[in-house]
């Protein structure tokens, strides 16, 4: 048996999957936890040494003959995160994450430094959000000057797991792209913003070297290949950002098509063959990670929302559809507002979550549940505004992440936003894309013009009994939610953009 593993780095577990591309199937999975450290600053940090305790415990899962059985592996890691190392590779300060709030205010340095938000898009094709690398970074130097002054290099979470298997320190255009610091039109990063983070020195002697996603960037060490039971000498890809692996993972490789993944995040994604640049900033400009470019929109509160709100609801997951099936569509004019932590889209980053429109008839259960589901998948529907805005159509939704499991919400989905859902065999998402990019590789080293859309085509499979259409009568009930919803943040924004709103 020959495999493909592929690792994903996410906010709340770490997943390895096992491809076998012989038989085209899955042959093992396993996943270890992962805990975040927050407070009311809008803090959310992890140990990178949690990331490699959590490899070993998932890895430890899976039998030796499959695991020895692995020929490449690549990774999948969550955006935006910053970890800075020094020279001898040791971490200089806990990672701050893509959820972390707490550099706004570098944020704003940055951008008013460059000249303002219109600028930086000018500059990069994104504005400076507080949740991107670039913040964090002037955040370490502003209150650790000693760690910043030992840092060597800058790098995003799937890179430093790259780095521990090959000793390489290297980054591609996908993840670099959600830095604000690369320009993804030129694919080079920007000097201007590089100088706003940095005025006293040059910052790019900290930033790795750029790589194709479809080359081999080392191979793993004879070190780490003992330390966690694997192979020694077998090619390492890129890898990428979780979203860009998502997007192999569910063919979302060439024009046509919308990915949608219901994570702790939620994102709205399309392959582009062109730079993607929304004027307003909505929806981000990232490159992808094979070739093209993604144009993508995230919130930040998904199955994070939804796992909050069972809590005082005492709803699992057993009874998630059937609570939800309990309630009509748009929850008897309840809206939830499910920014538990801050969110992206819109740029609130000091908002909370509320609730709207009790009544005696909706304050329930159910409506509460059914009302922060559809509040979550609201907020992705604006991406698909934005995105035809932009000139970008799409004929159907390939759905993942783990909301996706629920029957409830992909019916929901489906209506919201008019358009049919489909569902993969492979149901694994961003880990699933890191074992096809790890395929690509392998492939293209007994023929060099292999491309990705060459595997994608061969290796996903739909699942036919899982697909949803849109049912008319409901999607009219919810345009009227989905107006409503959108009066809704307008009309809440002012409140959240003061300082208190999350004490």
């Amino acid at each position: 048996m020959d495999t493909t593993l592929g690792i994903d780095l996410g906010t709340q577990s770490l997943k390895v999957v096992f491809y076998d591309y012989n038989a085209r199937e899955v042959v093992a999975s396993a996943s270890a936890p992962l805990e975040v450290m927050r407070d009311a600053s809008g803090r959310a940090e992890q140990e990178a040494s949690w990331w490699l305790v959590a490899l070993q415990q998932a890895l430890q899962q899976v039998s030796d003959s499959v695991r020895m059985s692995v020929r490449a592996v690549a990774v999948s890691g969550q955006q935006h995160g910053f970890v800075p190392i020094d020279s001898n590779g040791e971490v200089l300060h806990a990672v701050k994450l893509w959820c972390d709030t707490s550099t706004q205010q570098e944020a704003d340095e940055i951008m008013e430094a460059c000249g303002g938000r219109e600028r930086c898009i000018e500059l990069a094709g994104n504005p400076v959000l507080t949740g991107y690398t670039a913040p964090k970074i002037r955040w370490l130097r502003k209150h650790h000057p000693q760690k910043y002054r030992n840092m060597a290099h800058v790098l995003l979470p799937h890179d430093y797991l790259n780095f521990v298997m090959t000793g390489r320190a290297v980054m591609e255009y996908g993840d670099a792209s959600g830095t604000a610091l690369l320009d993804v039109r030129t694919r080079r990063w920007s000097r201007e913003l590089l100088r706003a983070v940095e005025p006293s020195q040059d910052l790019s002697d900290c930033l790795p070297e750029l790589v194709e996603s479809g080359e081999v960037i080392g191979h793993t060490t004879d070190h780490f290949a003992q330390e966690f039971g694997l192979p020694a000498g077998i090619p390492v890809a890129p890898g990428g950002g979780d979203n860009m692996m998502a997007a192999v993972g569910t063919g979302n490789v060439v024009p046509g098509q919308l990915t949608m993944s219901l994570g702790t995040s939620g994102t709205l994604f399309a392959y582009a063959d062109r730079p993607i640049v929304d004027p307003q900033g909505n929806i981000a400009s990232f490159c992808s990670s094979t070739g093209g470019w993604l144009p993508l929109l995230c919130t930040m509160n998904c199955t994070l929302a939804t796992e909050l709100m069972k809590r005082p609801l005492a709803i699992d997951n057993a009874g998630f559809d059937a609570a939800i099936d309990s309630v009509p569509a748009a929850s008897d004019g309840l809206i939830v507002l499910p920014f538990f932590t801050g969110e992206r889209t819109p740029n609130l980053p000091r908002a909370s979550a509320s609730v709207l429109g009790l009544n005696p008839e909706n304050c329930e259960k159910g409506h509460l549940l059914r009302a922060t589901v559809e509040g979550a998948t609201y907020g992705l529907r604006f991406g698909l505004d934005e995105l035809r805005r932009l000139g970008i159509e799409a004929s159907e939704i390939v759905l993942t992440g783990g909301g996706a499991n629920s029957r409830a919400w992909r019916q929901i989905v489906a209506d919201i936003f008019r358009l049919p859902v489909v569902r993969l065999a492979q149901d694994e998402g961003a880990s699933f894309g890191a074992a096809l990019q790890a395929l690509w590789v392998l492939e293209r080293q007994q023929d060099s013009g292999c491309g990705i859309g060459d595997v994608t085509r061969e290796h996903i499979e739909r699942q036919a009994d899982l697909a949803c259409m849109p049912d008319e009568t409901t999607s009219d009930r919810y345009a009227d939610g989905y107006a409503a919803y959108r009066q809704a943040v307008a009309g809440m924004a002012p409140l959240f953009e003061t300082d208190g709103a999350r004490t």
